[in-house]
């Protein structure tokens, strides 16, 4: 098994015992014990560059490919983190169209996407479980985790979910 499935494996509650029993010798040697289950030791982890990015993923369109696309280029694993439904709620002040989990589906269904996540009620929590290497932000998104490296991308056009939205009359 590679070091990708390694990380992914273990990215949400890590690698269980069950799990571990079944990989062969050296997936095991590539991996440490912590509080009953397995994460990839540090020299391993550190040979991954981890990505993340983010946002609510309504309505796909060309703005979120170009984000998914261009956050892949920074790195060899892209994690996408789905907006929950009450955060939708709280920042847009609209209900979500789709469910967050009917939009974690899709995104995850995406090329450039290795996992996507439900977000968590505290994104640094959850950002401080990933622990990415780089966060990238869309153009039109406000970087509010700055104690990781970030990008934030270049605006090319203007696609929003707000404009499609407006125009569909919804």
């Amino acid at each position: 098994m590679n070091l990708k499935k390694l990380f992914l494996m273990q990215i949400t509650n890590g690698i269980s015992e069950e799990i571990y029993t079944i990989l062969d010798i050296k997936d095991k040697q590539k991996l440490k014990k912590e509080e009953n289950m397995y994460y990839l030791k540090k020299e391993y982890r550190n040979k991954l560059k981890i990505v993340i990015t983010g946002g609510v993923f309504d309505i796909i369109h060309y703005g979120h490919i170009y984000t998914l696309e261009k956050a892949k280029e920074r790195g060899d694993i892209l994690i996408v983190i789905v907006a929950n439904d009450k955060t939708v709620f709280k920042n847009k002040t609209r209900k979500p169209i789709h469910s967050q989990e009917h939009r974690q589906k899709i995104v995850s269904s995406l090329k450039p996407v290795d996992l996507c996540l439900i977000g968590e009620e505290d994104p640094i929590k959850m950002t401080e479980k990933i622990n990415p290497d780089l966060i990238v932000y869309g153009y039109d998104q406000k970087p509010f985790i700055t104690n990781y490296p970030y990008i934030k991308l270049d605006k090319t056009e203007e696609y929003k979910t707000s404009k499609i939205i407006e125009e569909l009359g919804i």
